[in-house]
């Protein structure tokens, strides 16, 4: 069954759209849910912001950029850099400047061919909606990692725009696990770089001689989900394990969070990775799953609508296609994990705050859906 609201769902009011609109309930274990399909139009959608002012940005994998508004999706935005589309590859998070309204700078990390194979990229441009078809202009690389890979798998990559000017951009290790332990290798890390490419004088290694000088944190596998944290401070972040080993980390400036030296999953073949769960000077995750979720896509909860879940982590699951709420105390320690929407919508790819504290979901899916999930009360 199909149903739809209208994106004036951010303001909570939700108005009908066809004949009829219809919505879904879920009981969890602190609120009832009720969800509604924003738009069900979309093919592999991957990451989604919202735009000042209303409306939203999101992402296909095949290599398109959509505006959602009241009148539905725009139609593909031009200007997008070739996207090198295959295996988990493609056109990947999306992200909105925080001077948006005066300067429509948005940022948007794919995957792109080059010699060796193919990396992760990250783009910044401006975004034009002065006619029926938008379009990017002045578009530059910010980043990209420097070594390709032939693998087709692990890009990241989330990209998270900070307070102090500052973005951090998550990175996988390529599908070749020790690029996650060379410091001159910005795969397998956590970024940290200005708007404009440049390095922030704060980093860990700024002059490049200890790491890479955009490296933030090392020893990451394939982070696809992070959110800026009020409980902790700084970054927190959720990666894939192999075998299981799915971990909620805190990354800090500088330090090491193990893969593939360290981690609580094994092989796909069942057989031990690296040696051991854990070793001197490794960082030990926030938070584990054996076996694997399939982790994508993370917010810590901030938002008005749900009081209930004030400072908790809400973690997109693709494996068991589920909304995962890790209940945390005062000082960020996960006490409990939530399963919710088990098996209700498809692969949760991506997880968003909204303005009005609702959260809004994509599946990755052929048919990929917008959800929107607000209070049933």
């Amino acid at each position: 069954m199909i149903f739809r609201t209208s994106l004036l769902a951010m303001t909570l009011t939700l108005s009908l759209q066809g004949a009829q609109a219809e919505s879904l309930s879920f009981a969890t274990d602190k609120v009832r849910l009720r969800a509604d399909v924003v738009t069900d139009s979309l093919e592999h959608p991957w990451g989604l912001a919202f735009l000042p002012g209303g409306g939203a940005i999101v992402t296909e994998r095949p290599g398109r950029i959509r505006i959602l508004t009241d009148s539905g999706l725009s139609k593909p935005v031009a200007g997008v850099p070739k996207v090198a589309v295959g295996g988990e590859g493609g056109l990947l998070d999306i992200a909105v400047s925080r001077d948006f309204e005066t300067s429509g700078t948005i940022f948007f990390a794919y995957s792109e061919a080059g010699p060796g194979g193919i990396g992760t990229t990250v783009a910044r441009a401006r975004l034009v909606r002065d006619g029926s078809a938008p379009r990017l202009e002045d578009l530059k690389v910010i980043f990209a990692t420097d070594k390709k890979s032939q693998a087709r798998v692990h890009f990241g990559a989330r990209i998270i725009v900070n307070d102090d000017g500052t973005l951090f951009i998550t990175t996988g290790d390529l599908g070749q696990r020790m690029r996650s332990q060379d410091m001159h290798d910005a795969a397998g890390a956590v970024v940290r770089i200005k708007t404009d490419g440049s390095i922030p004088s704060d980093n860990p290694s700024p002059d490049g001689r200890k790491m890479a000088p955009e490296i933030w944190s090392k020893g990451h596998r394939n982070i696809q989900g992070a959110s800026l944290d009020p409980v902790m401070g700084g970054l927190v972040t959720v990666e894939h394990g192999a075998k299981g080993g799915d971990e909620i980390n805190h990354p800090e400036a500088g330090k090491n969070y193990g893969w593939p030296i360290i981690t609580y999953g094994t092989d796909y073949d069942g057989t031990k990775i690296g040696i051991g769960t854990a070793a001197p000077g490794y960082e030990q995750p926030l938070y584990y799953w054996d076996p694997s979720i399939a982790p994508s896509g993370l917010v810590s909860y901030r938002g008005k609508m749900f009081p209930e879940w004030q400072g908790d982590l809400l973690v997109g699951a693709l494996k068991y296609q589920m909304l995962v709420r890790l209940h945390r105390d005062a000082s960020g320690k996960i006490l409990s994990e939530e399963r919710m929407l088990q098996d209700s919508f498809g692969r949760i790819r991506d997880v968003v705050e909204a303005p009005d504290g609702a959260i809004w979901l994509l599946t990755d899916e052929d048919d990929g859906t917008v959800i929107r999930l607000s209070r049933a009360d």
